[in-house]
């Protein structure tokens, strides 16, 4: 048997179904036999390829998907998908080509061979593991490197297998069995969680954060336990689907750009129980030093070096398994704290998801208001791509109603533009049921629109949301609020060669529909966003909008940014308004 062959063998039995790929010569045994066992999806570039992977991984259940990329420029146009991965802490095997074996340069020259270059020394500081396979492995090496049991935190893994090497004959026997890899968690031990359980029950203003490390089967699984607590959940960006925007304990995302009246609550919270994020400053806010200023952190986290960053203060770090620990947080009694919840949702229920200060010239859509109207429209089961970078998608995630069984996919870590398309069609693939709804900005969508063929030729039911305000909103408004304007590079007017988006998708055949402010009322529109197919919508937005709230900094003398804590967003509230909403602060 050809080794190539092989490895699809052991693929489909390690339970992937998927593969998507740009072809090229040094993958060509690969891919020949890869096309035999995985339903192969071509894509135009490699770094789409990587994205739709991770993508299809984090959106399906059972259903498992890989890269395969060529040699030299095949690897590195992936290497921002694979940075992506492994911020987020999500499973991404790319399998990558490489030259024959004499041909390899073993660091001793810059290159040897055709399109040469050394993959695993490019990607080794951004995968979990990356290892070139110049010598055939056996079934038991092969998975000990794939589900990498010794590295407890997901990411990704990367294979670089040269021609010559996929070309060879073996002979392994078939595994009886699999082998045993499981990853064995570590486990909040029984006395630091009964001393937890005591402080909760002791505390007055306790508040959960969830996050992406919690997984949507473990909250399924506890809907009715979590629900039923009289304590306010917040959720991280990467959990925005962990729990319904209607349930009566939900009070929202916090984030340096989440929703102002889930950073009241969190910092008000005299015991944040943090489960499954890493409270990295996104969470935290720059000024870390004031998070939760008058509570303790509990941080129950998976990886030893989070725990032990420094930030923000953690009085009670635990290394285990947050899965597991809320599994056995949500089967406690942890006392009633009714009146602290009956206060944060009088938060959350009078400061407005859309704020007034954010002015729209008539000729345009309020992003905020259409993000709103859009979460109203999609159905309960869509898949929500609200894309990873800009204006687009900090608007979304600050006033997206999101429904129990949607899925909801970002890549904030690494905040790169262009995921939004590729991560759609990777999450289209893996749910050919459902309808998938993109959105993104005009700037961040431009930067991969080749892959509306892939979208297009694939029949893909994806309906694509572009908010056209003629160039980079988030990098405008950076210009406006520190430099007086001074425009560079962020629009059309300043040199930003972006395309006409009705001619755009015609070229493709892909229909195309400029809304107006009446578009939810539009039997077209309707038609359109209820038909089973692909479909863009190109949504005009001022290219003077503003984007409030955020947290804001100043910058020193010295030239250093000084910025403010996450409860103290711009605008600021009125000091009546901070009396009855911030009285805890």
């Amino acid at each position: 048997m050809k080794y190539s062959d092989q490895i699809a063998d052991w693929l489909s039995e390690l339970g992937y179904t998927h593969c998507f790929y740009v072809g090229g010569g040094n993958i060509m045994h690969l891919l020949e036999s890869f096309s035999r066992k995985l339903e192969c999806i071509p894509v135009i570039h490699e770094v789409a390829a990587g994205i739709a992977t991770e993508y299809f991984n984090e959106s399906s259940a059972g259903k498992k998907a890989i890269a395969l990329v060529t040699a030299g420029p095949g690897l590195t146009n992936a290497v921002t998908a694979i940075a992506g991965a492994y911020l987020e802490s999500r499973e991404l095997l790319i399998i990558g080509g490489q030259v024959k074996t004499p041909d390899l340069s073993r660091g001793n020259l810059r290159q040897r061979g055709i399109q040469e270059i050394d993959g695993v020394s490019i990607v080794k500081p951004i995968t979990v593991r990356a290892e070139l396979i110049d010598e055939v492995i056996d079934f038991a090496s092969f998975v000990n490197i794939v589900n990498h049991p010794e590295v407890c935190r997901k990411g990704p893994v990367f294979l670089e297998i040269p021609i010559d090497v996929q070309a060879r004959e073996v002979n392994f026997a078939n595994p009886a069995n699999l082998i045993n890899t499981a990853i064995n968690y570590p486990v909040v031990n029984e006395v630091d969680f009964s001393a937890l359980i005591t402080k909760i029950r002791q505390a007055k203003r306790p508040t959960i954060l969830l996050g992406g490390g919690v997984t949507r089967e473990t909250v399924k699984k506890l809907s009715a336990p979590l629900a039923a607590l009289s304590i306010p959940i917040a959720t991280t960006w990467n959990a925005a689907d962990r729990i319904p925007s209607d349930q009566a304990n939900y009070v929202g995302r916090p984030n340096t750009w989440g929703q102002r009246s889930a950073n009241l609550v969190i910092q008000q919270s005299d015991l944040l129980i943090a489960l499954g994020t890493r409270l990295g400053m996104q969470q935290t806010g720059f000024n870390w030093q004031q998070f939760i200023p008058n509570g303790e952190i509990v941080q129950v986290e998976i990886d030893q070096a989070e725990l032990d960053k420094g930030h923000p203060n953690v009085a009670m770090p635990l290394l285990g398994d947050a899965n597991n620990f809320l599994g056995r947080l949500a089967s406690e009694s942890l006392g009633d704290h009714s009146d602290w919840l009956s206060y944060a949702r009088k938060i959350r229920e009078s400061i407005p998801s859309i704020e007034t200060v954010n002015k729209t010239n008539d000729a345009y859509i309020s992003p905020f208001v259409f993000a709103h109207q859009l979460s109203k429209l999609c159905a309960q089961d869509d898949v929500i791509i609200p894309c990873s970078s800009g204006g687009a998608f900090t608007v979304m995630m600050q006033t997206f109603q999101q429904k129990s069984e949607q899925i909801i996919i970002t890549d904030k870590g690494l905040a790169s533009m262009g995921y939004g398309l590729s991560g759609a069609i990777g999450s289209a693939v893996a749910h050919p049921d459902k309808r998938v709804i993109l959105v993104e900005g005009d700037g961040g969508f431009a930067q991969n629109i080749q892959e509306i063929g892939t979208a297009r030729i694939n029949k893909l039911n994806l309906k694509i949301f572009i908010f056209d305000d003629s160039g980079y909103a988030s990098i405008r408004a950076t210009q406006r609020s520190y430099f007086g304007g001074h425009y560079v590079g962020c629009d059309i007017d300043t040199g930003l060669g972006l395309p006409n988006w009705e001619k755009l998708f015609i070229a493709w055949d892909v229909p195309v529909m400029r809304l107006n402010k009446e578009y939810s009322d539009s039997t077209g529109f309707k038609q359109a966003f209820e038909s089973n197919g692909l479909a863009a919508f190109i949504v005009s937005i001022d290219p003077e909008q503003t984007y409030f709230p955020k947290i804001t900094s100043k910058v020193a003398e010295n030239g250093s940014m000084i910025s403010n804590p996450l409860h103290l967003m711009t605008p600021p509230l009125t000091e009546e308004e901070m009396v009855s909403f911030g009285k805890y602060l």
